[in-house]
């Protein structure tokens, strides 16, 4: 049986925790940073966890993680 592949743009963006939950980066934290607060900047400096209906996506595509 050949090994499945892993999506190369969720390898990039997502990661697992111990327990099995998918991490990822905060999103509008590239440009235009003067116009937001500086707490939205420093919240989006973290990393946060998917919501359930969304992990269970991304998890398909990561069949090794």
């Amino acid at each position: 049986m050949p090994k499945m592949k892993t999506k190369s743009g969720a390898k990039k963006r997502f990661r697992l925790t111990a327990s099995g939950k998918v991490r990822h980066s905060s999103a509008f934290h590239r440009h235009c940073m003067s116009s937001k607060t500086q707490k939205q900047k420093r919240n989006s400096r973290k990393t946060q966890i998917l919501t359930a209906a969304d992990a269970r996506i991304v998890k398909q595509f990561l069949p090794y993680a």
